[in-house]
């Protein structure tokens, strides 16, 4: 059976993945000591480690086949603006140099690295391409949305694939068929309000209104930001991207509620048996972070397949 390790494991999206692909997640790590709870919660036969994984003693590490890596993401997030010039910022881009110390120390066969789309933007970018080009690595960028593996999201983001081959590995996915949010919504659950309650606001109504319009007494919308316009979304077709903190309403008639939590890691195609924490907050936070495991799944198959 092929192994792996994950760094900045998370909930648990790529290890989740990588389980259904067929794969043994040797060891995984994270530095919140509240992510790694929950990623040994769901993954009891992997070997976890809670630090900075720039301070990591990679000789401990087990030896992979697959190193399976989501550094830090927001210092390259465009939705960050101003903020991503600030030095906390600067100390979450630099996350991305533990996967070349990684590759550098075990040599896997391949890398699987997740990110946002500005990743290639950033200025230290070309170096580190140029650090795993010099451990003999070839680097593939793909720029995939998720909802084309079939995961009921439109989550666009940047997998690099890394490959101790003569070119860059380019992998061969096929387009699924899109899932509607309509398959994980559950309208007799969830704690409903009057969309007309004392005190919404007006640019909140006006989405509603507008929703109407367009899709009739069901559909979703951004509670708040610019996503979807004014008018919100179909209940068929994929929900956006969900990110860490609340943002997608849910509309029935005359009243709303925000999506929950068992609604937000099914959009992420995590399992229904997942264990999470009875935090809602904490749990939205978990799985706006995470790489959605069925998109990680479908990777790892086709890697597998081609490699």
């Amino acid at each position: 059976m092929p192994t792996a390790i994950d760094l900045f494991a998370g909930l648990g999206g790529w290890s989740t993945g990588a389980r259904a692909a067929g794969v043994q997640v040797l060891w995984a790590a994270n530095h919140w000591p509240e992510a790694v709870k929950w990623h040994a919660a769901n993954h009891k036969d992997t070997e976890h480690v809670c630090q900075d994984l720039h301070q990591t003693r990679w000789e401990q590490v087990p030896k992979h086949d697959l190193l399976l890596a989501s550094p830090c993401c927001q210092g390259h997030s465009k939705t960050r603006g101003k903020a991503s010039g600030n030095p906390q910022h600067d100390a979450s881009r630099s996350t991305a140099w533990a996967v070349v110390s990684a590759l550098e120390f075990h040599r896997p066969k391949a890398a699987l690295v997740e990110n946002v789309e500005e990743f290639t933007d950033w200025a230290l970018y070309p170096a580190w391409v140029a650090a795993v080009h010099a451990l003999g690595y070839q680097v593939a960028p793909h720029v995939i949305d998720c909802a084309d593996l079939g995961v009921p999201q439109h989550r666009v983001r940047l997998f690099l694939v890394l490959t101790r081959s003569k070119a860059p590995l380019m992998l061969e996915l096929h387009q699924r068929q899109h899932v509607p949010a309509a398959s994980f919504l559950d309208f007799d659950a969830g704690k409903w309000t009057s969309i007309e309650k004392p005190g919404r606001a007006q640019a909140t109504l006006n989405r509603v209104r507008n929703g109407r319009a367009r899709f009739g007494d069901r559909f979703i919308m951004p509670y708040y930001g610019k996503g979807s316009g004014t008018t919100g979304r179909d209940i068929n077709r994929p929900v956006g991207t969900i990110t860490t903190l609340e943002r997608w309403a849910l509309v029935d008639g005359d009243r709303m509620r925000m999506l929950s939590a068992n609604e937000a890691l099914a959009a992420q195609s995590f399992p229904a048996d997942t264990l999470r924490p009875n935090n809602h907050r904490l749990t939205m936070h978990m799985a706006g972070n995470a790489v959605p495991p069925l998109a990680g799944q479908r990777l790892i198959e086709a890697l597998l397949k081609a490699a």
